[in-house]
């Protein structure tokens, strides 16, 4: 009795074998704990797109990598050259960059991301001034729709009225109090 249970034991196995499951052609895909191989046929992601959805995510490292790939895909368009300045921008990498989003400007120059972008850069560099006019623009070229370039273009603004008084300004003026609340500004080299 115990050798015809192991054979009927062993027949059902050899049956679930052949049976055209996914034994049949090798082992089960789905079932593997390793990563799927590469479909040499499949079609890669744009790398503007990846690029684009990990500076969303805040991860701009890996999004200066995929921009540099779309940049080797495309070539150096107005699009890849914003991408580039932007993810080094929030890298914080002022220096690199401006020339990226300077050269965007001159591939696209109705774009007001682009110049906006600029302005972002440029503040941060303490170039109110010419921030100030760069914010301009982009707020003519996006007819006062975004909110964002209003407000930078506000920042700046009110950046550049404070900045008229300088440390050279102050030294020359002092502020007197005149009595309960109330100040007048004296001109301290005469």
């Amino acid at each position: 009795m115990k050798q015809a249970l192991w054979a009927i034991l062993i027949l059902t196995q050899l049956a679930a074998c052949t049976a055209g499951g996914p034994s049949a052609h090798g082992p089960d895909p789905d079932a593997s704990p390793y990563a799927p191989g590469l479909d040499p046929r499949g079609e890669a992601v744009d790398g503007l797109t990846v690029g684009h959805r990990l500076m969303a995510s805040g991860q701009f490292e890996l999004a200066l990598e995929a921009f540099t790939r779309a940049a080797a895909d495309q070539g150096l368009t107005g699009e890849v050259l914003m991408a580039l300045g932007s993810a080094n921008l929030g890298l914080g990498r002022l220096h690199q960059s401006e020339p990226l989003l300077r050269r965007a400007i001159k591939a696209e120059p109705e774009w007001a991301e682009a110049w906006n972008n600029l302005g972002i850069v440029l503040i941060e560099k303490g170039e109110t001034a010419e921030a100030t006019e760069v914010f301009r623009r982009a707020y003519a070229l996006d007819n006062g729709q975004s909110d964002s370039i209003r407000d930078n273009l506000r920042l700046a603004l009110a950046k550049l009225e404070n900045s008229v008084y300088g440390p050279e300004l102050e030294q020359d003026y002092k502020i007197v109090r005149r009595g309960h609340g109330d100040y007048l500004i004296r001109n301290t080299g005469t």
